[in-house]
């Protein structure tokens, strides 16, 4: 089972992280300007997660993959990290599809 991990940025917006159960990050926030913002974030997140229509594969500019989770309003919720394949950004979401409905939540910030 996966973990939320909220954090504290040296600019003072709180950000989560939605680790697997490897510890490898799989989505990160935006900023948020206070910790109840974040976690109604992880709330959006744990409902949007199990919809596949709401995450949005993407190629960047140097022609690698990553992806977006969206809530239903069309706002980015989530981002993952940069993937060098199709196949592995795939596995991505489905690694969020799996660990963000039951994931607990441990407070760093």
């Amino acid at each position: 089972m996966g973990k939320f991990v909220i954090t504290k940025r040296s600019n003072g917006e709180f950000q989560f992280n939605l680790k697997a159960d490897n510890g490898q990050v799989i989505l990160s926030s935006e900023g948020y300007s206070n910790k109840a913002a974040c976690e109604n974030g992880i709330e959006s997140v744990r409902k949007n997660a199990v919809n596949d229509k709401q995450f949005e594969l993407k190629t960047s500019s140097n022609n690698k993959f990553y992806f977006n989770l969206k809530a239903a309003n069309g706002q980015v919720i989530g981002s993952s990290e940069m993937y060098e394949t199709k196949a592995a950004a795939e596995n991505g979401i489905a690694s969020v599809t799996k660990n963000a409905p039951g994931a607990t939540i441990e407070d760093k910030s």
